[in-house]
């Protein structure tokens, strides 16, 4: 077999591979006689079939399989012997000549090889990174405070009704009578609000619940039926507030000073809001920092791709799935991740970064945390939080996801000891308005 490079610039060279019959003679002879000991013909004993007839059966594909191994191999070794970083896989050139698969003709197939590109490059203290110290303020103390509060207050007999209140009414409309609805006013149309705010129980108002509800949902919701039977009702109803619910914070007593964070005093629980708040505003400032990091690194390895043969592999090897249009729209995003995971892969081997099972495991724990949270179940107990987390890890999207996040954390922490931390001191307003 004749191999002939065609280098076309440092990522992107074109093989032409000129294979002749006896280059595959002997391999399509095996898959003959292969098929003929496979083979079960009516009239004949297995493996007895004649020759000819397998010839005439499986002569094309044994021909197109034996060719095709000769290639691979010769495409594999050329790879290999020239130590290439290849991007993706090779492709048949865009101008292959068309094949014209006759036992004994030469055959000549041509490639389009990408490489990727060697990432190296040093960092020192002298490379320097900003890194935002978010300044702590009475107001923001006093912000979380009342949300905390908030949280764990409850709904109470209220007078007249306010803007954050909720009514339990009755509609009527003629015969049609639906008793004890729930009203948030937050949720009442703008428009329609006003006549809303202020009313007491015992207050009837004449209501247009399609004006004053928007959404159907809500609407079928409250007048307790299905949403395909909202368009035949008249909308006029007569509405009778028969209780007002307002919602008040919390006391400030030692209980709930035990409820929310395990401590008994005012003093000791402006403490630990404050330390809540200096968590949350780390937790900003170092997701911040390995978003000017990963900026910073790219920028300094300088990595250049052959998107061209990039965006031309990404539409092979999906089959379909995407157009060309799909793969444009949102390849800023994805040429960048691709360079970034290049870098990255460099810096984990060059600082030596290793992922145990407990790092993603703690990771992992640290998610199932924040998605209790998020209904209000801070103190999940330990052997739940465990048996959550290696549900994560089980499932091959997230556990992807954590290892990703892993990554890139472990990553940035070796940078962090590396480079200069530049320190700058900025207001938690400005800080949410960085691009």
């Amino acid at each position: 077999m004749k191999l002939e490079q065609n280098r076309i610039d440092d990522l992107n060279l074109e093989l032409t591979l000129s294979v002749t019959a006896e280059d595959y003679a002997e391999n399509r002879k095996k898959k003959l006689n292969d098929y003929r000991r496979k083979a079960e013909f009516k009239g004949f004993r297995k493996g007895m079939v004649p020759m000819s007839l397998v010839e005439k059966m499986y002569g094309q594909s044994a021909l197109v399989d034996s060719v095709n191994d000769v290639v691979s191999e010769g495409l594999n070794n050329f790879i290999q012997e020239n130590n290439l970083r290849v991007l993706g896989e090779p492709l048949p050139s865009e101008d292959q000549p068309e094949t014209e698969w006759v036992a004994g003709n030469e055959f000549t197939f041509k490639f389009d090889i990408a490489e990727n590109p060697e990432v190296s490059f040093e960092l020192s203290k002298e490379d320097e990174v900003i890194y935002y110290t978010i300044t702590v303020t009475e107001a923001a103390k006093k912000e979380m405070k009342d949300n905390l509060l908030r949280q764990y207050g409850s709904l109470e007999e209220g007078e007249a009704a306010k803007e954050e209140d909720f009514i339990i009414v009755d509609f009527e409309q003629g015969e049609t009578k639906v008793e004890g609805t729930y009203v948030a006013l937050r949720n009442v149309a703008e428009a329609a609000r006003k006549s809303f705010v202020g009313v007491k129980p015992g207050d009837v108002l004449d209501v247009n619940v399609n004006e004053a509800f928007e959404n159907e949902t809500d609407r079928a919701s409250m007048l307790k039926v299905n949403k395909d039977e909202l368009a035949s009702l008249d909308p006029m109803f007569k509405m009778t507030v028969k209780n007002v619910k307002t919602f008040v914070n919390a006391p400030l007593t030692e209980e709930t000073f035990e409820k929310i964070f395990g401590v008994r005093t005012e003093a000791e629980f402006d403490a630990k809001v404050e330390e809540r708040i200096r968590a949350e505003y780390a937790q900003e400032a170092d997701f911040r920092f390995s978003k000017d990091a990963k900026n910073y690194l790219l920028e300094k390895a300088g990595v250049n791709i052959a998107e061209k043969f990039l965006k031309r592999w990404v539409f092979v090897v999906n089959e379909g799935k995407f157009s060309m249009e799909d793969i444009e729209k949102d390849w800023e995003f994805f040429i960048a991740d691709y360079k970034w995971q290049m870098v990255r892969n460099y810096l984990m081997k060059k600082y030596e970064v290793k992922i145990e099972e407990a790092d993603l495991l703690a990771s992992a724990k640290g998610f199932a945390a924040y998605q209790f949270a998020m209904y209000g179940m801070n103190n999940v107990p330990e052997e739940q939080l465990e048996a959550f987390a290696k549900n994560i890890l089980s499932q091959e999207e997230q556990g992807r996801r954590i290892l990703d996040q892993v990554e890139n954390e472990k990553t940035f922490a070796a940078v962090r000891e590396v480079v200069t931390l530049k320190k700058k001191k900025i207001s938690v307003e400005k800080f949410r308005e960085l691009n």
